[in-house]
């Protein structure tokens, strides 16, 4: 079995280790290094396969990522080592957003350091067909999937929208599951944070956090791009508008 390619979980977190060291690399006797090869090995995204590798995440290839951070970032000097794509556009992120991306990498630490993320369980749609997972990292994804399906919070929102008198429908597309589908779809919907659970922390979910959304648009929320981060109703509505026909704006 060949060593698997670097997530974006993973990604996210040696990124964040060469930025607070002032984007240069760390050697494999650095503490933080070893730090981080054990946390690596610690993520359940891989399987057992894989952590029985002996060279899976070592020290030695943590190391070379950071190089691979360092050398690959606009203001480095010298020569580029070779990297994958992945790793170049959690350069550009963290060029471009670096509070929100180390954000990003601490909520992932307090997660596997609490055990939050470990009881939770893969969540289907949390990584695309593409198998790239999104700019918070998979297991973030997976924390506000498994949020958002958590059929209380759901059903508390949807009497939220009708106790203020609001009409259950999709607040990106206006989809009505109800008109669409009568009986079957009365009452439906599904709910989609509004905030990135890296920025609105491990507080309990206000009701006021959540939009309506059709399963449709929830899916294209949550479609994992390499270097783009939270996608949220108005970031779709806005793209939905860009991309329509003219004339039907």
């Amino acid at each position: 079995m060949r060593i698997p390619s670097w997530t974006e979980d993973e990604l996210l977190l040696a990124g964040a280790l060469v930025v607070r060291n002032g984007w240069r690399e760390l050697r494999a006797h650095h503490v933080e290094v070893q730090e981080l090869s054990e946390l690596l090995r610690s993520l359940p995204i891989h399987e057992s396969e894989a952590l029985a590798l002996p060279n899976f995440r070592s020290p030695d290839s943590v190391s070379r990522k950071t190089t691979d951070f360092m050398t690959n970032h606009s203001l480095y000097t010298g020569n580029a080592t070779r990297c994958g794509k992945p790793t170049l556009l959690m350069i550009e992120a963290f060029t471009e957003r670096e509070a929100e991306m180390l954000q990003a990498a601490r909520a992932i630490e307090d997660g596997i350091g609490s055990g939050e993320l470990h009881r939770i369980p893969p969540q289907p749609d949390e990584i695309d067909e593409t198998g790239v997972s999104a700019i918070e990292g998979r297991l973030l994804v997976r924390r506000a999937l498994a949020r958002e399906r958590n059929p209380k919070l759901r059903a508390q929102k949807i009497k939220q929208v009708r106790d203020r008198g609001g009409s259950l429908r999709c607040e990106v597309c206006e989809f009505d599951f109800a008109s669409v589908y009568g009986e079957l779809g009365e009452g439906y919907i599904e709910v989609h944070h509004l905030t990135p659970l890296h920025i609105s922390g491990t507080r309990e979910t206000s009701l006021d956090d959540l939009a309506c959304v059709c399963a449709n648009c929830h899916r294209m929320c949550h479609r994992c791009r390499p270097g783009e981060s939270w996608r949220t109703p108005a970031d779709l509505r806005e793209r939905m508008r860009k991309s329509a026909p003219e004339g039907r704006h």
